[in-house]
């Protein structure tokens, strides 16, 4: 049986709809960063900007052009470490959550 909606359309569908969601998503996101999966973690933050703030309304908030914004989250990204916790700063503060990182 075929898919009727897009995995993104989804994705977007739910974060809309469900505080929980968004803020577990972001925390994925970010979990898989400093697990050292940076391709995971860039595919989830870029479902999280598209699910939420977008890439034109990061790029108002960061200072950072919304292409460069889109290169650094798709499939061959390499944000500099500047940038990517620039991000994450703003991820957080729309999102109004405040992420700390534990030794576990």
């Amino acid at each position: 049986m075929p898919l009727t909606r897009s995995f993104k359309d989804t994705i977007q569908a739910r974060a809309l709809a469900d505080p929980a969601f968004r803020e577990a998503l972001l925390k994925e996101g970010v979990d898989a960063l400093i697990a050292g999966d940076v391709d995971t973690g860039r595919a989830v933050l870029r479902d999280y900007i598209n699910a939420t703030i977008g890439f034109d309304g990061l790029a108002q908030a960061t200072g950072t052009p919304s292409k460069s914004l889109m290169r650094m989250f798709g499939p061959k990204g390499n944000p500099k470490a500047r940038n990517l916790f620039s991000v994450i700063g703003v991820l957080q503060d729309k999102a109004g959550v405040s992420l700390h990182v534990e030794a576990g």
